[in-house]
């Protein structure tokens, strides 16, 4: 009887902290619904009187957010398939071949995760302009196409994969290339879904990059156009709610629908290498 009283009032308080939690976003999507100042009202009503689409229609017909949207699309998803595939060539070439200087080199590049990114952003910045990629998706998406976390939670989860089948894979006339794809990638692809998880929240969430590297207006991925719009409509609060929703809706869904992947990636990676 003890044990279910404290398993009822374990549930009830996980339950609450979930429900405080969630609060935040379950207004903020309420708030979208509602009418024009219906949200600054006081108090602030926790349901609309009249839900209504006028603010998401107004996002993508007035404020053009679908072409913001598509934007962060095509950088993310981009970015995302190329970070996780050359983060997964790099993670198993510093775990399973053999080459002079590798340990040497992997100790350097760990080294780079201590430096701030925002310290990085300046040279990086000179770079692409010297390649002519300013003003381009593509240079929104190189901070994500080799992330230095990501070659290390590879290369730890590689670590696992046994020398036995891979030199079976060679005497059978395999190429490093047609092991890489058959053998490896399969072996590791609950690490490269926890991977492809962060490296597309990194993509999509991220402002800082994209407001350096974009100067042209058509390119702005969502949070950039979103805090433009902040700040010519800092009033309406159910049209930037609208917004908001827009812009976490398909991280969230991301996450919802992957994260069986993402814990199983997490959980074996705790315990491989």
């Amino acid at each position: 009887m003890k044990r279910k009283l404290q398993a009822a009032a374990l549930h009830a308080l996980l339950l609450v902290a979930a429900l405080l939690a969630a609060s935040p976003l379950l207004w903020m999507l309420s708030a979208s619904f509602m009418r024009q100042g219906e949200a600054n009202a006081s108090p602030p009503p926790l349901i609309p009187h009249a839900p209504t689409l006028e603010h998401y229609r107004a996002l993508f017909i007035s404020q053009s957010l679908g072409r913001y949207f598509a934007n962060s699309v095509i950088i993310s998803v981009g970015g995302t398939l190329l970070g996780v595939l050359i983060t997964a060539m790099a993670g198993y070439a510093f775990a399973k071949l053999r080459f002079r200087g590798r340990d040497r080199l992997f100790g350097v590049l760990l080294a780079g995760m201590v430096v701030p990114g925002q310290v990085a952003m300046l040279p990086m910045f000179l770079e692409l302009r010297q390649l002519g990629l300013i003003n381009t998706l593509f240079g929104a998406m190189i901070p994500v196409l080799a992330p230095i976390y990501g070659v290390f939670l590879v290369r730890q989860y590689a670590l696992s994969i046994p020398d036995d089948l891979l030199d079976a894979a060679r005497l059978d006339g395999a190429g490093e290339l047609r092991i890489f794809r058959s053998v490896v990638l399969p072996t590791i692809a609950p690490v490269l879904v926890t991977l492809g998880v962060f490296t597309f929240l990194s993509a999509w969430n991220d402002f800082m990059w994209p407001l350096i590297v974009l100067s042209d207006d058509a390119r702005y991925t969502l949070p950039v156009a979103l805090a433009n719009l902040a700040g010519e409509h800092v009033q309406d609060v159910e049209l930037m709610m609208a917004g908001a929703v827009v812009t976490v809706l398909p991280v969230f869904l991301s996450f919802l629908f992957l994260q069986r992947y993402y814990i199983q990636g997490i959980m074996a990676g705790s315990v491989k290498g």
